[in-house]
């Protein structure tokens, strides 16, 4: 068989989430011929709404010969390379490509892409506030929720893109190059997709494989092998850190009540005892990332300190939810790795009681352990892992197994005492109860906050 003959010329996209949706509309904006596809049947009335655009749809199956046939692949996401059908593809020579390479051949204004295994939701919005505080027009989208090219489609007045980025994302570009990348850092994560933490250092690195040296990579100094490769790259270097031994040279050097900017064009000390949305070590790290890529993007110091005054944090990232008989509730539900809860868990230091547990991705539980015996009372373990939970951390403190966030929050109420911190913090994925993290997090507060009315 003669496999060139079959190809057709049309784009296959996987998977209808937000991203998938938006890129097979876009592709036909274009006027290219595209075929979606979900194996997930609740995705009919998407299949519908787009068959109406004249657009073929296959949802609830996947057919090889529609994977074999098409020129190029788009796989959204969440969807792994390692796909049988893809993979089956590809060895047919079918070209595997990401949504980043789609959205840099058509993106004309410059961007800011923002990476790290935890704070770049939180770095990328404070981002966008700063430059909109800076009088720019941000648009604000990528793996934080808006989908790029949903920008390729209403342009506006935008006249900057600032981008979350996932490794998942990293992992299929080939052409996408930041004017700024962030790299704000690298901790144990994703293991379920990545073969070794190397690949998925790697993947992390790669935001910064081809800018060239007009270029700014942003890079938090203290990550491992920063040294090594920060070496091989084209582009501008500002560093950030809050580690002693990494402050000589540092261009933004974090210590308990100040971040320091130093570059060639600015000296200038940020007062963050003063920023009281943004507390912890983690967001002083968030927050000078954020200051160093504005600065490379043309922002003013005064707007970047108005940025950061009317800046709130977002929802389920150590977010306040009450006090109930001086015992205070926060929902940290996007703490979905160990290196996550360890941040949470410096905020406070003592008297938590902490909810663990959900969908465990390859998690190495036993990193949490200093942290736990230094200030974990008792932990409530819930979800998949509650079992692996128990038998990881039985010998440094009482583990109580629940199937429920409601037997959850209560458990955790029952066993406080005034000035406790009950804390959901998982360290795992939603997915074994919830559809993403922020539902996971609003079940959490309706839980508290029927305690507090009853």
């Amino acid at each position: 068989m003669n496999v060139k003959k079959e190809k057709q010329p049309y784009f296959l996209v996987i998977g209808l989430g937000a991203s998938g949706t938006s890129m097979v509309k876009f592709l036909h904006s274009k006027g290219e011929t595209v075929i979606a596809t979900d194996i997930d049947d609740s995705k009919i009335k998407i299949g519908k709404d787009l068959a109406a655009l004249g657009i073929k749809t296959e949802i609830g199956f996947h057919d090889q010969k529609t994977f074999n046939r098409a020129c190029v692949i788009i796989p959204s996401p969440g969807i792994p390379i390692t796909n049988t059908y893809i993979k089956t593809a590809a060895a047919l020579g079918v070209d595997i490509i990401g949504e980043l390479d789609i959205f840099a051949k058509y993106n004309n204004l410059p961007v800011i892409a923002i990476t790290g295994t935890n704070g770049k939701t939180t770095t990328t919005s404070l981002i966008g506030d700063i430059l909109k505080s800076c009088g720019m027009k941000p648009f604000v989208g990528g793996n934080i929720g808006t989908p790029l090219v949903d920008h390729l489609m209403n342009k506006g007045k935008t006249d900057v893109i600032v981008a979350e980025i996932s490794s998942f994302q990293l992992d299929l570009s080939n052409q996408f190059r930041p004017d700024v990348g962030v790299l704000l850092n690298i901790s144990e994560d994703h293991l379920d997709r990545y073969e070794t933490p190397l690949a998925y250092e790697t993947s992390k690195w790669s935001i910064f494989k081809h800018q060239m040296p007009a270029d700014t990579a942003v890079i938090n100094e203290s990550i491992k092998k920063f040294d090594i490769l920060s070496k091989k790259l084209k582009s501008k270097i500002f560093t950030f850190s809050s580690k002693k031994n990494t402050l000589i040279n540092c261009n933004a050097k974090i210590d308990s009540k100040n971040i320091r900017i130093i570059t060639q064009k600015l000296n200038y000390t940020i007062k963050t005892d003063q920023l009281t949305e943004l507390q912890g070590n983690h967001n002083k790290e968030n927050i000078a990332a954020a200051v160093l890529a504005c600065l490379a993007i043309g922002a003013d110091i005064d707007g970047i300190l108005k940025g950061l005054e009317i800046f709130k944090n977002l929802p389920h990232r150590m977010e306040f939810v009450k006090t109930i008989d001086g015992i205070s509730f926060y929902n940290d539900s996007k703490g979905t790795n160990t290196d996550a809860v360890i941040q949470a868990l410096k905020c406070f230091r003592k008297n938590i009681i902490l909810i663990l547990g959900g969908r465990e991705k390859g998690t190495d539980f036993s990193l949490l352990v200093n942290d736990i015996q230094t200030s974990v009372k008792t932990i409530i373990a819930m979800g998949e892992s509650r079992t692996i939970i128990k038998n990881t951390f039985s010998n440094f403190c009482p583990v109580l197994e629940v199937q429920t966030m409601k037997e959850a929050v209560q458990t955790a109420f029952d066993k406080a005492f005034k000035e406790d911190i009950i804390l959901l913090s998982p360290a795992c994925a939603s997915f074994d109860m919830y559809e993403n993290y922020p539902q996971r997090g609003n079940d959490f507060i309706a839980h508290v906050n029927a305690i507090g009315n009853k």
